[in-house]
């Protein structure tokens, strides 16, 4: 009895040595650049004209420019912390209609316009459901900064004196955003993911969602694909982007 006691003592101060020296869990990190094949819908202008806007995914890859997309992810436990971000900047693009001052009037031909778009949104996520399936709620802040200068030919209609204008115009703001992303595994390696966020500030609403599904092809790289609907409603002194932009997406996400 006398022997068995300091050995029974010499394995709890093991087993407890141990359990201290179990590293915390450690961040995780993922990077992923992406392509978002979008086409735009919606209207926008300067100086109260107004265009309507009807791009597809076709016309955008035809007149863009330059354009980058991705999004960085950290991760502790619960926590996640990130940035979106996107730019992209289109030339020459032309639509078929456009109204006058005040809505008054509508006159057939062609816009051409020149736009860079940049979204950025900071976001902060809690995960309140884990396991098999998860469950995140997130919030965050969106910046958007446009520029665009736009040429105004008219066929018909008599909008505009001389049947031409141009007009150049930017703005930028702000909006915050909550949201929740969820998970959910369909097979080995499969998953599929979820999100959907509304928010305002500078728009007088924004909101968009997605609907993927993501491949784990190795402990590093996983391949992400799916279908993304983002809109914006601004209106500012006669500046306005009220759009929406929608298509599938495809991208890498880079573990480390």
């Amino acid at each position: 009895m006398r022997l068995a006691t300091p050995a029974a003592a010499v394995a709890l101060a093991a087993l407890a040595g141990t359990a201290q020296a179990a590293p915390p869990e450690d961040w995780r990190f993922e990077l992923t650049p992406y392509l978002f094949g979008a086409s735009l819908t919606g209207t926008t202008g300067t100086s109260n004209v107004r265009a309507n806007v009807d791009m597809s995914f076709d016309d955008i890859l035809d007149h863009l420019d330059s354009g980058f997309m991705a999004m960085f992810e950290a991760r502790k436990g619960k926590w996640g912390f990130g940035v979106d971000g996107v730019y992209f900047k289109l030339k020459d693009e032309r639509t078929r209609t456009w109204q006058g001052p005040g809505g008054i009037g509508t006159a057939t031909g062609e816009l051409q316009a020149t736009m860079t778009q940049q979204v950025y949104q900071l976001f902060a996520n809690y995960r309140v459901s884990d396991g098999p399936s998860s469950l995140d709620v997130v919030g965050g802040t969106r910046y958007t900064k446009l520029d665009a200068d736009l040429e105004l030919v008219t066929t018909s209609g008599g909008l505009l004196p001389g049947n031409t204008r141009r007009l150049s115009g930017g703005k930028e703001w702000w909006d915050a955003v909550v949201g929740v992303r969820a998970t959910m595994p369909l097979a080995e390696r499969w998953t599929l993911v979820s999100y959907a966020d509304i928010g305002t500030g500078g728009s007088d609403i924004t909101y968009q969602g997605i609907l993927g599904v993501a491949w784990q092809a190795s402990k590093t790289f996983a391949v992400k694909g799916g279908y993304r609907y983002f809109y914006q409603d601004y209106d500012d002194n006669g500046f306005v982007w009220d759009m929406a932009a929608h298509g599938f997406y495809l991208g890498l996400g880079i573990g480390f």
